[in-house]
């Protein structure tokens, strides 16, 4: 079971990003997926997650605006929309996958595969 995530990179404020997940050795079909963003010198916090049972997402209060996510037929995808990006939405941004017996969370401990992480960067 692999989480591998892409579409970091240096972006201007005001920009925007894709970031995507692709799930090896299984499908999100049985796993919730969740983004996570890990600032420099702050704890980990929780974007959004996607649920397994009906589609469903949620978003932390603080990320309802800008940040959207979504996957793919193929089950096997998540993908992360940043719009409006700001210096300080800058940190490395984690896939994750967990399962849930109803709707998803984003408790990070409940989720037990974790990507690697894809690095933003925004300048001001």
């Amino acid at each position: 079971v692999q989480l591998m995530e892409s579409g970091g990179g240096l972006v201007q404020a005001g920009g925007s990003l894709r970031l995507s997940c692709v799930a090896t050795g299984f499908r999100f079909d049985d796993y919730a997926a969740g983004w996570f963003w890990l600032a420099p010198g702050k704890a980990r916090e929780g974007i959004s997650c996607i649920s397994s049972t009906d589609g469903s997402s949620d978003y932390a209060d603080s990320m309802k605006d800008r940040f959207t996510i979504s996957n793919d037929g193929s089950k096997t995808r998540v993908f992360l929309q940043i719009d409006n990006l700001k210096p300080e939405d800058t940190g490395v941004y984690y896939c994750a996958a967990g399962y849930f017996l109803d709707k998803c969370n984003m408790d990070s401990s409940e989720y037990s595969y974790w990507g690697p992480g894809t690095q933003v960067t925004v300048s001001s």
